[in-house]
């Protein structure tokens, strides 16, 4: 297995271009499968995720090419296959081959979904949204066994606020007979990354960033070329480490609005940064001030996929911070990694925390739990006196596309061992 060493104490300068999104580049390779024609996606992360969607893809059937961030996909030969192989139980979007199957076919069946170990997550959502479409759930024991006579339009309100959920059910929506109207639609930059690359293949969705969707159906889509939206979630994890190592780092290739609420909480801890179109800057800071609370939530709040990264920060500043994560049951695994490195906190219960500042990290070995909490020790080790050892690290490649070659550039001492 491989780790990361890490010499913490070195000031991060420079600029770096974030990549493609990573949750906008797996739904949109799910929607290809849309249409029988080959389609173009450009800016596509280099990660593990995005090889395990690829293997899936070819697995139904289609033949892909994946060079220098671009993928090729050929739909042409897609065969409704039972997608019951390892790639499935290892990746949570591969939930999303779900809605593109059932309207293709009208049926579906596929393993129950894994990935990063964040507490229960149920497809109770998915399968709600498309049952409200007409489809019928044959199996749910086993696998998840789906099928419809035809998906017709209709009022389908979200059981929950679900990203993964919200795309299934437009997707399916966007070959379904007459008008879906979706309530309570996930609204996240890369689900509207989703719904632009939808569009131009043919489908006609309204409301794109706001919780209420219509989609009328059509009987037929194209194959479209499409560019992935930047990475917010990177962006925000490059601009803490700036913060944490007191540098000054231009971050580009987003759209810094999508942040908007972080901003705000580094407004509050003392943290300059000045804004472009397509930029963001972090600035070097004085005396950090407290940060009283965050509160993750859907967008555009605060954004569960960087609350561990931000609390890394919140050991840095004065008084005591509260964390609370209200998404995700195991999101607080990590602190007891950071408890190794001398971070001091109280758990209250699985979705709060009390972070106690400010106290110097110091290095220690320690491991990823998951995909964000694995970048946030990175970060830790960055910010630790003394070399660190991070294991665990292939959940850091599943979700970030040559992290330490862009830190490296920055001026971290980071090594791949």
């Amino acid at each position: 297995m491989a780790k990361y060493i890490v010499q913490g104490g070195q000031k991060l300068e420079g600029t770096v271009k974030v990549s493609g999104s990573k949750n906008a580049a797996l739904p949109i390779l799910c929607a290809t499968l849309l249409t029988t024609e080959k389609s173009t996606i450009k800016n596509v992360p280099d990660i593990a995720d995005i090889h395990s969607m690829i293997q899936l893809l070819e697995f139904l059937g289609c033949k892909v090419k994946f060079e220098k961030g671009t993928v090729e996909v050929d739909p042409k030969n897609l065969k409704n296959k039972s997608a019951s192989m390892e790639g499935v139980c290892n990746m949570r979007a591969s939930v999303l081959l779900l809605g593109p199957l059932l309207a293709r076919f009208c049926k579906a069946k596929m393993s129950f979904p894994g990935g990063c170990i964040l507490g229960k997550r149920p497809v109770d959502a998915h399968l709600s949204a498309l049952e409200g479409l007409g489809a019928k759930v044959v199996d749910e024991n086993d696998f998840i066994h789906m099928q419809a006579t035809r998906l017709k339009g209709a009022d389908v309100t979200m059981k929950e606020i679900s990203v993964t959920a919200t795309e299934n059910a437009f997707m399916a929506a966007t070959l379904a007979k007459g008008k879906t109207h979706i309530r309570l639609a996930a609204a996240e930059p890369h689900v509207q990354d989703l719904c632009r690359y939808l569009n131009k293949m043919g489908a006609k969705i309204k409301g794109i960033g706001t919780h209420d969707l219509q989609i009328q159906g059509v009987k037929k889509l194209k194959g479209a070329t499409h560019t992935v939206t930047g990475d917010y979630l990177e962006a925000g994890t490059f601009a803490i480490a700036a913060a944490l190592t007191n540098g000054k780092i231009k971050i580009t290739g987003i759209n810094p609005h999508d942040l908007d609420i972080v901003w705000n909480k580094f407004a509050e801890a003392g943290i300059e940064y000045k804004l472009d179109t397509n930029s963001i800057t972090i600035l070097p800071h004085g005396r950090l001030k407290n940060v009283s609370k965050i509160r993750t939530a859907v967008f555009p709040s605060f954004p569960t996929d960087l609350q561990a990264p931000f609390t890394v920060l919140l050991t840095m500043t004065p008084g005591e911070s509260m964390v609370h994560e209200t998404l995700f049951d195991g999101r607080l695994n990590y602190l007891a990694e950071l408890e190794k490195m001398g971070a001091k906190f109280d758990i209250l219960n699985p979705h709060q925390a009390i972070i106690y500042g400010p106290h110097k990290l110091k290095a220690a070995p320690i491991s990823s739990w998951d995909i964000r909490a694995g970048a946030a020790m990175v970060l830790a080790a960055l910010a630790a006196k003394g070399t660190t050892e991070i294991s665990n690290i292939g959940f850091i490649d599943r979700g970030y596309d040559d992290l330490e070659g862009k830190l490296k550039k920055l001026g971290a001492k980071i090594d791949r061992v």
